[in-house]
């Protein structure tokens, strides 16, 4: 890596530190005893989170595995909830400010810090008008909702209660979408649009999920597949509601289709990135500091993407030869996709089976370096249906109350052409020691509920993502990437997060169009056009979680590597990934503490 580009990280992650604690400043009596100064902090924390999994119920609670607000879908988009949201947390923020830090215990101080962190980070958004763009291809709340219907995802469907709390979601959806078009129409008035493209890609979905026959509408599934259990009038009073949701919920979906198809489609615009937007350059700004945790310029990000790319691109072309390749490195990942003996599957089961295989040998790794590992067990399944040509291999996380498991989504389109390659890469980043791992040891740990359901938040994103990232490269030391094919994946994935660095920034911040997007990562990784597109277009609509990467991967490691220094032979990574795990999801700047903090303890 570039020094010069690595030592501005170190020095961005320096700075945000320090204004990440600035709040901590603020006095306070000096009468304040400690107990009391800390059930302060833990009301402000119980406020805090309480009013977070209400604002947006799916991202915030059902996604993380608290099941408490699964009847909820949230009106996070309304501008009246929106309002009333970030005034709460300006409250909670000055009352934190009024709490002297100094009288906190250490577990309470990394409360205290941790809550100031993530408050801010939700403030540092309101200005900017997200809610004006409601729907997208890749995340949206009509196909999550869609996606719960068989009841093997985040909100299981085995109980009445689960049942009736699936339905009340339902029953509030018409007039979530009925929001989502007023919001549109506000942001075509004033100029914040979805491009094109990204309209083109939501229209098949939005059509796909409407059925003018209520028992075929995918949102009827729950009662195809009711539980011979449930009593005769549960039945007929669920039957009856959910005919009745599906019936006003495709109503609501035409009405979507339509404005769509006539209206927004036309509005749309015909440039990627978000510095196209209103006060673009500001609104990108804070989705990378967001989503990074940092204050880094585009023009760094840019370039430390570049570097990155060079770099494992020359590591790739050392390792061609191994595999039996001799030809020109921008041929390499074609010639390696078209071999045969990458490709041996010929069913989805065969797919799952290969990756149960890898998922038995990682956990004989493990012990060696974790000694503090979850006792939920990973479970692995197929993407469903809906979302399987748009979506990415990925992780949803346990339930804090056991009632449904980790999940890692496989997306297999064509089992026949799925590849062994970047399976054993793959896995360490979204099952073990990846996401699930990390996930999992969060409902574990005695945690407070706001730290404890800290992972899908885009702030969390850049030590969630960078944590799985950092995961990959264990393979090396798990001796996974002595297969060279095995190692060809995990730089062919890392040089991925390398060009994604290039290319968010590329759009989002130099006016790069979609078709130079789309055509810089199938020149650097390969792809076919479709596969370029489909990631192209998620980084249009996602700008900045890209970045969190790379960013958080390299803070780690970058961490492991003074501790090692420092520590020489007394250095274990089980003691390492302990500091890192113990304490939950970390802001970067308070993760490198904490690092620090071990290291000069342990000297």
């Amino acid at each position: 890596m570039n020094r010069t580009l690595h030592a501005a990280i170190l020095a961005a992650l320096v700075a945000a530190g320090g204004a990440t604690l600035s709040v901590q400043a603020a006095t306070a009596p000096a009468t304040q005893t400690a107990s009391a100064a800390e059930r302060r902090v833990d009301s402000v924390a119980a406020r805090f989170y309480d009013a977070r999994a209400r604002f947006d119920p799916l991202l915030y609670a059902t996604a993380n595995g608290d099941s408490r607000y699964d009847d909820q879908i949230g009106m996070a988009i309304a501008p009246q909830v929106r309002a009333r949201y970030f005034a709460a947390n300006h409250a909670l923020l000055g009352e934190l400010g009024k709490i002297d830090r100094a009288h906190l215990s250490d577990k309470a101080r990394l409360n205290y810090d941790i809550l100031a962190f993530e408050i801010r980070a939700q403030l540092d958004l309101e200005r900017f008008p997200e809610h004006l763009l409601p729907l997208n291809h890749f995340d949206n709340i009509p196909s999550t909702l869609a996606n719960y219907a068989s009841g093997t995802g985040s909100q299981p469907l085995a109980t009445p209660a689960q049942y009736r709390a699936y339905l009340s979601r339902l029953q509030q959806l018409p007039a979530w979408i009925d929001q989502a078009i007023a919001n549109m129409k506000e942001g075509m008035r004033t100029g914040v649009v979805q491009p094109k493209a990204i309209t083109e890609k939501m229209l098949p979905q939005f059509r796909q999920l409407a059925a003018r026959d209520p028992e075929a509408s995918i949102f009827y599934t729950p009662i195809k597949n009711l539980p011979a259990g449930f009593s005769d009038q549960d039945k007929k009073t669920l039957t009856a509601g959910y005919r009745q949701a599906a019936e006003r919920i495709d109503a609501a979906l035409v009405r979507l289709n339509t404005f769509l198809e006539k209206d927004y489609l036309p509005a749309g615009r015909l440039t990627a990135g978000y510095g196209a937007l209103p006060d673009g350059a500001a609104w990108y700004r804070a989705r990378i500091r967001n989503n990074t945790n940092l204050d880094l310029a585009p023009a760094q990000i840019h370039d430390l993407g570049l570097a990155e790319t060079a770099r494992i691109r020359k590591e790739m072309a050392a390792l061609a030869p191994k595999l039996g390749y001799d030809g020109p490195l921008k041929d390499f990942p074609q010639w390696v996709a078209a071999q045969p003996r990458f490709k041996p599957f010929k069913t989805d089961r065969e797919v799952l089976d290969r990756y149960r295989a890898i998922y038995g040998v990682v956990q004989a790794k493990l012990p060696q370096y974790f000694t503090l590992l979850p006792k939920a067990k990973l479970d692995i399944q197929l993407e469903p249906e809906l979302t399987r040509a748009t979506a990415s291999d990925h992780y949803t996380p346990v339930a804090a109350d056991g009632s449904h498991p980790g999940v890692f989504w496989a997306v297999v389109n064509d089992p026949k052409d799925y590849s062994t390659v970047g399976m054993t890469t793959l896995f360490l980043h979204e099952g073990v020691p990846g996401h699930h791992l990390h996930a999992a040891l969060l409902k574990e740990l005695p945690l407070p509920d706001f730290r404890k359901f800290f992972t899908e938040h885009p702030s969390a994103a850049a030590y969630t993502e960078g944590w799985a990232l950092y995961s990959e490269t264990l393979g090396r030391e798990f001796g996974l990437y002595d297969d060279p094919a095995a190692y060809y994946g995990h730089l062919n994935d890392e040089l991925l997060r390398a060009v994604r660095l290039v290319v968010d920034t590329g759009m989002h911040a130099q006016g790069w169009s979609r078709e130079k997007a789309i055509a810089y990562m199938m020149d650097n990784l390969g792809y076919s056009e479709a596969t370029a597109t489909n990631q192209v277009e998620r980084y249009m609509v996602w700008p900045g979680q890209a970045l969190a990467y790379k960013v958080g991967a390299l803070k780690i490691l970058d961490l492991r590597a003074r501790a090692q220094k420092a520590l020489g032979p007394k250095f274990s990574y089980a003691r390492f990934h302990e500091v890192v795990l113990g304490d939950g999801t970390l802001p970067l700047p308070i993760l490198q503490a904490q690092v620090e903090k071990w290291i000069a303890a342990e000297k």
